[in-house]
């Protein structure tokens, strides 16, 4: 029997995510147009083209934007007028970053750490392994080993996937402190803006807190 896809009659996962976003009062149609995007297609069957565009925002400070579209032509200069609004410009900044396969797994009754899963997620291609602030164990691989080494953490230590996904990661030593709350909330609004355009699937900054209040550094949702 089949058991994933975008039919709910065939994907318990899928159903009961739909389920929980119904209880929470998501729109139908934004619920249908999550389905699709999953399934590499917009809520009107064409297909999706993946993109990204590189930003930096003064003082510094770079930015990469992960994005799903099935209209290239519109998306594009939408998304670049957002940023020049906001004091950006699209401009190289991927050499900031580095293009990693992380893969989180579930805490459970046996509380496994890094330690205990170190050496089989070494031998599986793990290039690092860590513990988030819940307890779910977190590994790092080349994105091109991402089902390999969930498929045998899974299988080896009947871990549970919790989630897994290729993602932007800032080298440590091009990272940019900023200097005051000022420049933190710039690259807060510019986030805003750009998270209202449905296609932006994802956004990475190599910026960290420096001189930022801690209550103004929260409010910086990035990936």
């Amino acid at each position: 029997m089949k058991v994933y896809g975008a039919d709910p009659n065939n994907n318990s996962r899928l159903a009961a995510i739909l389920a929980t976003a119904k209880k929470a009062g998501f729109p139908k149609a934004s619920m249908e147009a999550a389905v699709a995007r999953g399934q590499g297609r917009s809520a009107t069957g064409a297909a999706l083209e993946n993109l990204t565009l590189e930003v930096i925002l003064p003082p510094g400070i770079g930015i990469v934007v992960d994005i799903e579209t099935d209209n290239k032509a519109a998306t594009l200069p939408d998304l670049r007028h957002l940023i020049k609004v906001k004091g950006g410009t699209v401009t190289p900044t991927a050499y900031l970053f580095q293009r990693k396969g992380r893969v989180a797994f579930e805490k459970d009754e046996r509380n496994l750490g890094e330690d205990e899963v170190l050496e089989q997620a070494i031998e599986a291609g793990a290039e690092d392994v860590e513990t988030d602030e819940d307890g779910n164990i977190v590994v790092w691989t080349d994105p091109s080993m991402i089902s390999a080494m969930a498929n045998s953490l899974q299988q080896g230590l009947d871990l549970k996937v919790l989630s897994s996904d290729i993602i932007w990661d800032a080298n440590k030593d091009t990272n940019l402190a900023l200097n005051d709350d000022t420049e933190a909330k710039s690259l807060q609004e510019l986030v805003n803006v750009l998270r209202e355009n449905s296609n932006v699937q994802a956004i990475y900054t190599n910026a960290t807190q420096g001189n930022v209040s801690d209550e103004v550094w929260a409010e910086v949702d990035v990936d």
